[in-house]
């Protein structure tokens, strides 16, 4: 099975689908890595310091905010490397 996927994606088109899946996985695993050690620190952060978990939440929102635009950014690259 799975050298028949490889034999496929030695074609010109194929090797640029399998690229395409492969880094909209990695953009997907990385954004949930990174959303995961943001909610530890500040999980851990408000444990330490309960009086700054306002401005703690903020910053937590605004760096996941950021994390999520750049895994969209990633996907849609590999998207129309894709289709290109």
């Amino acid at each position: 099975m799975l050298s028949t996927i490889l034999l496929q994606a030695a074609t010109g088109m194929g090797m640029a689908k399998l690229g395409a899946t492969i880094g909209a996985g990695f953009a997907a695993i990385g954004a949930g890595l990174g959303i995961g050690l943001i909610g530890k620190g500040a999980v851990e952060s408000i444990g330490r310091q309960p009086s700054a978990a306002g401005e703690i939440r903020t910053s937590m929102l605004i760096m996941g905010a950021l994390i999520e635009g750049v895994a969209l950014f990633a996907i849609v690259v590999c998207f129309l490397a894709l289709f290109q």
